[in-house]
């Protein structure tokens, strides 16, 4: 383990999210500036997108990768509620396309529709894309600004905050979604936990996140896009697979998720992680009136469906 010498009151050490060992190595060391802490806090907002700077550690006794130490969980949580994010809502009708694909194949899987819920559901896409399709939907999402347009642009009432303050009852919906969520959780055993609860026995969980074991994850290493200090967990199959045994799911279904992204936004997410290059084809795309053009999207997001246990969590 390494001492790294970060203010007290607003960082925490925790135990691996998966196995609960507090031992572990170190993956990539901080890349922290003692004189710019509010740099540490001002990362947590819905959409942060700042290159890893954190420690990234390996549990010794899963394997599991995560942040440790990191900022408290309720700096955390107000970070996210926090700030307007026009950039991120400006690719919701792409994620509507992307999001269309994803009901059917959950379709396939809760093919008399229901009840659903979206946890995290920022501005509320899926929940509109999954509304016209005759579902009966709610969500919650920590950004009060992302509430606010959902309401404004999908006349959708999302619930501000985090699915445990919904006060939601026992096994009250037949499908969760966690879209890009589960990764910026403080505890995502405990929101996994939670989600059990409220679904259905053999209700069933979707889940997207981006898996540093794959090929692309690897070979990128820390130059690999979805290293964000913002991003809390890093999952792989194994590792995923084992949390949601252990919170009372199994798994039925897992394949690469693409995500569909105007042109313009993938490159200009490129430049944090690319000199100068994804600058210059922003200026080209846009002088050839490209710019908007729609295309998927992949660099190791992944997703998974998985059923709830039929027996009482």
């Amino acid at each position: 383990m390494e001492n790294i010498n970060l203010p007290p009151e607003i960082f925490e050490t925790v135990h691996c999210p998966v196995c609960g060992e507090r031992d572990y190595t170190v993956i990539y060391p901080p890349r922290h500036d003692p004189s710019r802490v509010e740099r540490v806090v001002e990362t947590f907002r819905s959409s942060g997108d700042e290159t890893l700077f954190d420690q990234l550690v390996q549990c010794r006794g899963c394997g599991f990768k995560f942040i440790n130490p990191r900022l408290r969980r309720d700096i955390i949580l107000k970070g996210y509620s926090e700030g307007s994010d026009s950039v991120f809502v400006s690719q919701n009708a792409a994620r509507e396309k992307t999001f269309a694909k994803c009901l059917k194949i959950i379709e396939r899987y809760q093919p008399g529709k229901g009840r659903i819920l979206d946890v995290g559901t920022a501005g509320g896409t899926f929940l509109a894309v999954a509304k016209r399709q005759g579902w009966d939907v709610a969500g919650c999402e920590p950004n009060q600004w992302l509430c606010s347009w959902g309401r404004e642009h999908y006349g959708l009432s999302i619930t501000p905050g985090t699915i445990s303050d919904m006060n939601l009852a026992n096994h009250s919906f037949d499908v969760v979604t966690l879209w890009d969520v589960l990764e910026h959780m403080p505890n995502p055993r405990e929101a996994l936990i939670e989600c059990r609860r409220v679904l259905k026995p053999g209700g069933l969980l979707v889940v997207n996140y981006p898996d540093i074991g794959s090929w692309i994850a690897r070979l990128m290493g820390r130059k690999w896009v979805f290293l964000l200090s913002v991003h809390l967990s890093y999952f792989t199959v194994e590792t995923m697979t084992r949390m949601l045994k252990d919170t009372g799911f199994s798994v039925l279904k897992r394949q690469p998720h693409f995500q569909t992204l105007e042109l313009d936004y993938i490159f200009y997410r490129m430049e944090a992680y690319i000199p100068v290059l994804p600058g210059w084809c922003r200026k080209v795309f846009a002088a050839l009136g490209l710019k908007t053009v729609l295309v998927p999207y992949w660099m190791g997001q992944t997703l998974v469906l998985a059923r709830a246990s039929e027996g009482t969590q």
